[in-house]
């Protein structure tokens, strides 16, 4: 019984820094519609703030910790609403996402560089005294780190709550997240409430940020995505509305991590894998099973109706002419690409537009499923790993052809994406990726390290087939070999999307209501999406391992989830050109910038995170966007070229007459 009163006081400080996190995505849903992915960065960027003013300037720590919890953090919190999510309101809730995801992505990196190369390590807490011993029922201590932690959580959420309940901004607050065109009518300034809403969130993370920071011998992002993802966890336990129900959320998801530690032997394989993935575990159960998040929409604003509809692809307003020229200009520049990279590239950018192939492929799997099914999920990388990973095991292991094994990679991705399709698609929007999100953690913590999946400690070598006269391990076959795949996978892509799978997906996405109304059936539709997606993915898995040599966790990182989706919607996740365009950015582009410019690779993923953020302006991508200028262009320039030809036909037929007024021409500008 002691132990059990004392692992339940260590809990109960984690638990807060939970909760104080929790608090803060419940606040920014509540008020902005907005589920803040980025709030992790946000926290990163109080914590090196923090460290930046007290241990490299020598600040002392009430100065420090004023000027970051309620200067830097909120005047962060009123950037980011003035900048990006003011217009993100009363757009589609997968564009939110988008956008924070984008920030998720940019800012940590964009802290890394200002950080510098070394690390950040010698922070003290803002308690008088970090040492310092408290008893609590005799022989149960806490120290100075975790008082200050207690006393914090306690006073924001009370803050908090009488924000909400006794004062006329809070009140505000809550009433623009439902419709911030109805609040202006009501008299209500929607965008100095929403500033309000988003510098008092900011400030919270930066808290979360600081009280966290004493912790870590070193700061690290990881440690921040680690904080979000159990944040999560509690704020799915408060629905994703309650603020007390999310302060208890985290308290109880902290004490039920160190009880885990405390009772299960520490050698244990459980134990070591099982520990740090509970919140992970924890989220993906609550999201399948707690009630009322089942079937559970997002705010919508009701006036949202009065939008114009996302436009079309910009294939499908272009003329038979233009579209026949489009074609012939693509495979004309295609064939010269391959014979330049064949006979005239060396060998490192042969390997680097291998990879590019390799990714493309990678990268169609979110066409399908977000650019098709208008779902966004955060597990692509996972379906990847999964292919990867059994391509792997069965050549290596099974002593299976190579090809046999990518081939049974994707098909048991596919298999995995439909069995998780079938609970999971009873969420939607944001519920639906933050699930993907759970299981893309689950995966990558506690099956990577098992030997027989992930090969533990080991890689798994995996090598290359011989097809015929055609030995694979020749680089140039390779290319060609990725290539060929590349271009059937595209075909299959663009057949569904023009098929009746891809009509349905379509009217799903418009309204799911109407769709079914004529007989559409909806779960069966996004279970086709899901598996077709998770297949595709598994097979660049298969490929990615296949080029290098090797099946390499690390190549199949849950962040990386993050960078696929921003890459591929922020160029066009509807189209194939988009997903190709977006593997050639992914590749080349940190090249193009550290070896070409001087500049670090890493300014790559900053870019493609603030790309993202245009998501809302243009859904379709910028890449489609351009083209879309682009195609209107040349088909102004193509019909007047042929008015002219009309008006000048007369002038070349056998007389030279002009025609009469009688004569119609016959093309009339």
């Amino acid at each position: 019984m002691q132990e059990l009163i004392r692992y339940v006081i260590l809990g109960i400080p984690v638990g807060c820094v939970f909760a104080l996190v929790a608090v803060s995505l419940v606040l920014t849903y509540k008020t902005s519609g907005v589920f803040n992915l980025a709030f992790g960065a946000q926290a990163f960027l109080a914590a090196a703030v923090y460290y930046d003013v007290h241990v490299r300037h020598g600040w002392p720590i009430i100065p420090a910790f004023v000027f970051v919890v309620f200067v830097i953090s909120p005047l962060l919190g009123f950037v980011l609403d003035r900048g990006v999510f003011r217009y993100l309101r009363g757009v589609s809730p997968i564009a939110k996402l988008v956008s924070a995801l984008g920030l998720a992505v940019a800012l940590p990196q964009i802290i890394q560089i200002w950080l510098g190369p070394g690390q950040a390590f010698g922070i003290t807490g803002i308690w008088w005294d970090d040492n310092a011993l408290y008893r609590f029922f005799g022989d149960y201590t806490l120290d100075g780190r975790q008082m200050a932690i207690l006393v914090s959580t306690v006073v924001a959420v009370l803050a908090l709550v009488a924000l909400f309940r006794w004062t006329a901004i809070g009140l505000q607050m809550r009433a623009v997240v439902e419709s911030p065109r109805l609040t202006e009518l009501a008299g209500v300034n929607a965008d100095r409430s929403s500033s309000a809403a988003w510098m008092l969130s900011s400030a919270m993370a930066g808290l979360a940020g600081v009280l966290l920071a004493p912790f870590s011998a070193s700061l690290n992002v990881g440690d921040f995505t680690t904080l979000l993802v159990s944040a999560i966890a509690a704020a799915a336990f408060a629905r994703l509305t309650n603020i007390p129900m999310a302060l208890l959320g985290g308290i109880l998801l902290g004490i039920a991590q160190q009880l885990l530690a405390g009772y299960l032997p520490p050698a244990s394989l459980i134990a070591k894998d099982l520990k740090p993935s509970m919140p992970f575990v924890v989220l993906f159960l609550l999201l399948l099973f707690w009630p009322g998040l089942r079937n559970r929409r997002e705010v919508t604003d009701p006036l949202s109706g009065a939008d114009p509809p996302p436009p079309s692809l910009a294939s499908a307003s272009r003329s038979a002419m233009l579209t026949r020229s489009t074609h012939i200009f693509g495979v004309v520049f295609v064939a010269f690409m391959v014979y330049v990279i064949l006979f005239r590239a060396d060998a490192f950018w042969l390997s680097l537009l291998t990879g590019t192939l390799v990714y493309s492929v990678i990268f169609l799997s979110i066409t399908v499923i977000t650019g098709m099914g208008g779902q966004i999920s955060l597990c692509q990388v996972t379906f990847a790993a999964i292919g990867g990973f059994t391509t792997a095991q069965l050549a290596t292991a099974v002593g299976l052809n190579v090809l046999v094994g990518m081939l049974a990679g994707a098909v048991l991705a596919a298999a995995v994406g439909a069995l998780l399709a079938i609970p999971v698609l009873r969420l939607a929007g944001i519920y639906l990726s933050l699930a993907t999100l759970a299981f893309a953690l689950m995966f990558e913590n506690v099956l990577v390290p098992v030997g027989w999946i992930g090969g533990g400690i080991k890689r798994v070598n995996v090598p290359r087939p011989i097809i015929g006269p055609f030995d694979l391990s020749n680089n140039k076959s390779f290319f060609v070999f990725c290539l060929i795949v590349l271009v059937l996978v595209s075909m299959l892509v663009i057949f569904v999307r023009r098929g009746t799978t891809g009509h349905y997906l379509d009217a799903l996405r418009g309204s799911e209501t109407a769709a079914q109304s004529i007989g559409i059936n909806p779960a069966k539709a996004k279970i086709v999406a899901f598996a077709l997606s998770a297949g595709i993915a598994g097979l660049g898995g298969g490929l990615l391992s296949m080029k290098n040599g090797i099946a390499n966790p690390d190549d199949f990182r849950f962040e990386l989830g993050f960078v696929f989706v921003v890459v591929v919607v922020s160029t066009a996740a509807r189209t194939v050109e988009g997903a190709i365009n977006a593997g050639a950015a992914f590749t080349i582009l940190p090249v193009i910038l550290s070896d070409w410019l001087g500049v670090s690779s890493t300014w790559a993923f900053i870019l493609f995170g603030l790309g993202a953020i245009q998501y809302a302006r243009h859904p379709e991508g910028t890449l489609e966007a351009g083209k879309r200028q682009s195609l209107a262009f040349f088909q102004r320039q193509y019909d007047r070229l042929a008015a002219r030809r009309a008006r000048s036909a007369p002038d070349q037929s056998g007389d030279g007459q002009s025609p009469s007024p009688s004569q119609p021409l016959a093309v009339k500008s």
